[in-house]
């Protein structure tokens, strides 16, 4: 991973001091550590996303429910399934020290409005979905911006790196490769691991199924995520218009969101922007590819990553380690 120049941090209001990033975040692993939001913490009367605004602002195709806070650079977060906007409580106070964060619940997921069905699936894909954050951003006042996304919000993120190449300044992946790499590469191995992807695509059984006892499916606990963030997340589960809105994005992966890859892929387009991959090792993606980073290349121009020590969920099992790595990555755009 390459060295950053020396960057500009705020000190109040619209005064800023160098500041060398690798340094940083060497010499203040400690007081990052501090800036977690953790479950003691909030006893003691921390609130989750301390600092933050949250609202529900309207799109032209959505109503999407956002958490914005800090200040500098915009850098947009976007979820994963099964999780909202809260799986990054305890990443984003410590990066809107440095950026504007912006935490959407993405279209069909959280309290975002669910789309209307079409036999296309076309209002759940990554691409309408990417639009949505476009416009959120520009409702915010930002032209150009930096986003990560982690599982099913990095195919968000990538397709609007690939799809407005002018707008997103820097793109960051977590825990994934592309839609069409998945199913290019599909065998008997990832379909055992990975049979929700084919069973989610089958019509109203997943619901069904996921609806008769949502934790047993999902998983999930205060103690593991905290007990303001297990509430947040407990809601959406058991919604059955947000269990919907979340198999329909399974649904749109397997066709209109492959379709559009496929585009892309044919065409040679190509992400133009730095982009920054990042797996957990405790999760499987390694596992079955091998050279995670080989698989991103044909689809970036300026490409670096490596893994973090965790489960899937890194945002809340190494939040930490994670924001280091990203502001590190971002600090380009500070």
């Amino acid at each position: 991973m390459t060295t950053d120049p020396p960057v500009q941090r705020r000190i109040g209001f619209g005064h800023f001091q160098p500041f060398d990033i690798g340094v940083w975040i060497v010499d203040n692993r400690r007081a990052v550590s501090r800036a977690v939001l953790s479950k003691n913490r909030r006893k003691k009367g921390k609130a989750m996303f301390d600092g933050f605004e949250e609202k529900n602002i309207e799109v032209s195709e959505a109503m999407l429910r956002v958490r914005f806070g800090g200040a500098g650079s915009p850098l947009l977060l976007l979820h994963g399934h099964p999780r909202t906007h809260v799986t990054w409580s305890r990443v984003a106070p410590i990066l809107a020290e440095h950026f504007f964060v912006v935490c959407p619940d993405l279209r069909g997921f959280g309290k975002s409005s669910k789309p209307l069905d079409t036999h296309d699936h076309s209002g759940s894909s990554k691409r309408a979905k990417a639009l949505d954050c476009i416009e959120l951003m520009r409702h915010l006042g930002f032209k150009r911006f930096a986003v990560t996304g982690h599982d099913r919000g990095s195919y968000v993120a990538l397709r609007a790196a690939l799809d407005h190449p002018e707008i997103i300044s820097r793109l960051a992946v977590l825990d994934s490769i592309p839609i069409l790499e998945h199913l290019l590469r599909c065998n008997e191995v990832f379909a055992r691991r990975w049979y929700h992807w084919f069973f989610f695509a089958q019509a109203e059984k997943p619901e069904r199924s996921i609806l008769a006892n949502p934790l047993a499916w999902y998983g999930g606990s205060p103690e593991s995520m905290g007990r303001e963030e297990f509430e947040d997340f407990r809601l959406a589960v058991t919604d059955p218009a947000t269990v919907h809105g979340m198999v329909e994005d399974y649904r749109a992966g397997l066709s209109i969101d492959r379709q559009h890859d496929e585009e892309d892929r044919s065409a040679g387009r190509r992400v133009q922007c730095p982009t920054l991959c990042l797996w957990s090792t405790k999760d499987d993606l390694e596992e079955l590819y091998g050279d995670v980073l080989a698989i991103w290349r044909p689809w970036t121009t300026d490409l670096e990553g490596g893994s973090i020590e965790s489960g899937h969920h890194m945002a809340e099992e190494a939040p930490t380690e994670l924001a280091a790595k990203l502001l590190q990555f971002f600090a380009g755009d500070i």
